[in-house]
């Protein structure tokens, strides 16, 4: 029996199956709890889209072959380092990409209609003594997507349906028939709505910070399905107290699990525990394709899902 490392909390549905077919052992990300003997011999390690895998833990395991990520994320894999020892790493893409344009959706509506605050309007009795107010109307909004990939186009053709006006910010044009802006900050100021759908790393790191949140302005919304660092929530927190952000919904955070203080107190923003994907029929999913990327590896066939070069 081939012997895997897991240095991630993973969906019973996974583990269970990790475990039935594989000698499981199990660290911390720092690699702790790692044996020096038993480290030799393993070739493949499992993380998840949030896992933290640095050049020292990699630097360990003498023997590693494959990081098989589960999740679309990876950008806490020094991938850099495992590429330089030959060892690939793999992903789950695609298999979430509708659960999570159907979450950016739901954040949208949530965020703009006030759903969460006036659930608490309701219970509290409040409505008794008056009506709870006017939202903002989603239809026919001018959207702005960040990041024009699987992800966002799934959330432009939904927005299509509401009649928005769709454009979008990459690094490059893309063939489609939505407007491009190579500026972020003019894309900002041209929108209701602007939705990071993009992922992580150093180079999208705060590319929504305080100028971009100022071109948004007191009547935007911010939604964030893509990855919590491409946000500077401070300013955020800021923008919103302040009434210079209308509102914002997050998946995600730059510190997870911990959101930025300053958001936790606000009723103009609505939270959520990064679950865009967390669906019974998208997580089995996943599994299943990070089961295969294993199985590809033990038996030399080529993997379903690596990473792009």
């Amino acid at each position: 029996m081939f012997t895997v490392l897991k240095v991630a909390r993973l969906p019973d549905m996974l583990s269970e199956r990790l475990h039935a077919r594989y000698e499981v052992l199990e660290c911390s990300e720092s690699g702790a709890g790692l044996d020096a003997l038993k480290a030799r011999g393993i070739r493949a390690m499992v993380a998840n889209g949030e896992s933290r895998v640095g050049a020292e833990l990699i630097g360990r395991l003498p023997d590693l072959q494959v990081i098989v990520v589960f999740g679309v994320g990876y950008d806490g894999i020094d991938v850099e380092f495992a590429r330089a020892r030959g060892i690939v790493v793999t992903h789950t893409p695609d298999v979430l990409t509708e659960d999570v344009a159907d979450f950016a959706i739901t954040l949208m509506l949530g965020t703009a209609r006030r759903i969460a605050r006036a659930d608490q309007f309701v219970r509290s009795g409040q409505w008794q003594q008056g009506p709870f107010g006017f939202t903002r109307k989603v239809s026919g909004a001018r959207l702005g997507i960040v990041g024009l990939g699987r992800i966002g186009m799934a959330i432009a053709r939904r927005a299509a349906a509401f009649d928005m006006r769709i454009s979008y910010h990459g690094r490059r044009p893309l063939a489609v028939e939505y407007p491009h802006y190579s500026s972020l900050t003019e894309l900002a100021a041209a929108v209701d709505f602007l939705v990071i759908a993009v992922g992580g790393g150093e180079s999208t790191r705060h590319l929504v910070d305080a100028t971009v949140l100022a071109a948004l302005g007191s009547e935007g919304i911010l939604i964030n399905v893509g990855r919590g660092s491409v946000v500077d929530e401070a300013a955020l927190a800021s923008a919103l107290a302040e009434g210079r952000l209308l509102g914002a919904g997050l998946d995600v955070f730059e510190d997870e699990p911990r959101p930025h203080p300053g958001l936790l107190g606000l009723d103009n923003v609505l939270l959520a525990p990064h679950m865009a994907s967390a669906t019974w029929d998208t997580r089995r999913a996943m599994s299943d394709l990070t089961l295969a990327n294993l199985a590809a590896h033990f038996s030399g066939a080529d993997y379903p899902s690596p990473i792009p070069q």
